[in-house]
C-alpha cells in the first residue's frame, strides 16, 4: 500500500513509520510522499533525510499571499486539501496518514479516499475529540477532567472531526501530579506503536 503522510510538526510519528518500513521485512506499506501545510515542520527534514519526496502546501503557497489574506478558514482548508489531493494522485498514493496534521481536510479528498485516510489523535476517542482538541489542548482537558487514563487513537477519517471508525487505541494511566508534559511523554511512545499498527491494519484490510 502506497501511503502519503501529512504532517504539521516535528514528525516523530512519521519517523516511527519510516523506521518500521526500513527495518521490517514484509512491511505492508511504502511511504511515497510527505506533505505539510507549513514550511516550518521538521517532519519535512525527516522525510528528506529518508529520501522521501517532501512538499509544502500551505494556504499562501496554494492561493498566493493576496488571496490567502482574504480567504476564510474553510476556503483555505479546501484549497490546501485540493493541492494535497493532486500530490496523492501524482504519486499514486493508495491511502493517506495524518500524523500530527493540524488542519482539517475538506472537499474532494474525503470522498476520493473514503475509508483510506487514518488519523492519529492524542486521546481516547470519543472523549476529548472535536474542534480545538489537538496537541496540548487535549492533554490539558484530560488533566482538568480528572480522568484516570488517557492514551491515543488511530481512526478512519470521515467528514466529521475525530468521528470516524476507531482502528487502534493505546492506554496509559494518568498519574497524580501529572503535567501536560509528563502525560504527553507517557503517551508519545504509544502513539508511535499505534500509528504503525493502524496503517498496517488499513493495508491488510484493504488488501492493496
Amino acid at each position: 500500500m502506497n501511503i502519503a503522510v501529512f504532517v504539521s510538526g516535528g514528525g516523530t510519528n512519521l519517523q516511527a513509520l519510516i523506521d518500521y518500513e526500513k527495518n521490517t521485512a514484509g512491511c505492508p506499506y511504502h511511504i511515497v510522499l510527505v506533505a505539510s501545510n507549513t514550511k516550518k515542520a521538521y517532519a519535512l527534514e525527516r522525510a528528506r533525510l529518508a529520501g522521501i519526496p517532501a512538499f509544502v502546501r500551505s494556504p499562501v503557497s496554494v492561493l498566493g499571499a493576496d488571496k490567502a489574506a482574504v480567504a476564510d478558514r474553510d476556503q483555505k482548508r479546501e484549497a490546501v486539501s485540493d493541492a494535497m489531493l493532486s500530490l496523492c494522485r501524482e504519486y499514486k498514493a493508495d491511502a493517506i496518514v495524518l500524523a500530527g496534521y493540524l488542519s482539517v481536510l475538506k472537499g474532494a479528498i474525503i470522498d476520493e479516499y473514503k475509508d483510506r485516510i487514518v488519523n492519529l489523535h492524542p486521546a481516547l476517542l470519543p472523549k476529548f475529540g472535536g474542534v480545538g482538541m489537538w496537541g496540548d489542548n487535549v492533554h490539558q482537558a484530560v488533566l482538568a477532567s480528572g480522568e484516570k487514563e488517557s492514551g491515543c487513537t488511530v481512526h478512519l477519517v470521515d467528514s466529521g472531526c475525530d468521528t470516524g471508525k476507531i482502528l487502534v487505541q493505546k492506554k496509559v494511566p494518568v498519574m497524580e501530579g501529572d503535567t501536560v508534559e509528563s502525560l504527553y511523554a507517557r503517551i508519545a511512545p504509544k502513539e508511535h506503536e499505534a500509528i504503525v499498527e493502524g496503517v498496517c491494519l488499513l493495508a491488510h484490510g484493504n488488501q492493496f
